[in-house]
């Protein structure tokens, strides 16, 4: 029975993993075994960046932190070597920088275990499918440039008609 001291730092350290995942956008966990010194630092680069945080977690204090939350589905795999990889921001960014390190990556033992994605949990199979998807600002840039050319067409096809018509650009745009 570990002492009073120990318990309740591992009690805080549990509610401060369980506050962390519940009011997360995302979390991925994974199988870190394997993975060498210079591409886990390179790895924490990149999810530092994109404001991920990543560590590696105690399976028995993690399972307690989900058993909080209500993500008792994470039992099963809550074994062996274990990070994790929360997002409060972007629910698509650790699954796709998560994706990105195992295809930059083949042939290490790093692997994806499961996660949890706006407050459902959710196996490897969806947190790869998500990892295909372009970054919220990628989309938002391939809409705006859908709304966009209709009007770019227009302006091209008037300016053609203009300078058939022997004007120049400039004198056809005033």
């Amino acid at each position: 029975m570990p002492n009073a001291k120990v318990l309740s730092e591992k009690q805080a350290l549990v509610a401060a993993l369980a506050e962390e995942m519940k009011s997360a956008q995302a979390g991925v966990l994974v199988d870190y075994k394997g993975i060498t010194v210079e591409a886990d630092t390179a790895l924490r680069s990149d999810l530092r960046a994109n404001n991920i945080h990543y560590s590696v977690v105690k399976n028995t204090l993690t399972k307690f932190a989900a058993h909080q939350v209500g993500f008792e589905e994470l039992d099963p795999i809550l074994n062996g070597t274990t990070a994790l990889a929360i997002s409060q921001e972007d629910p698509i960014a650790p699954c796709r920088l998560i994706g990105k390190f195992i295809k930059d990556n083949p042939g290490k033992t790093f692997a994806v275990k499961g996660g949890f994605v706006e407050g459902k949990v959710v196996g490897v199979d969806t947190i790869m499918a998500l990892s295909e998807l372009s970054t919220k600002n990628d989309l938002v840039a391939t809409v705006l440039g859908t709304f966009n050319a209709p009007i770019a067409a227009l302006a091209r096809v008037l300016n053609a008609i203009a300078e058939k018509q022997g004007a120049t650009a400039e004198a056809a745009a005033e």
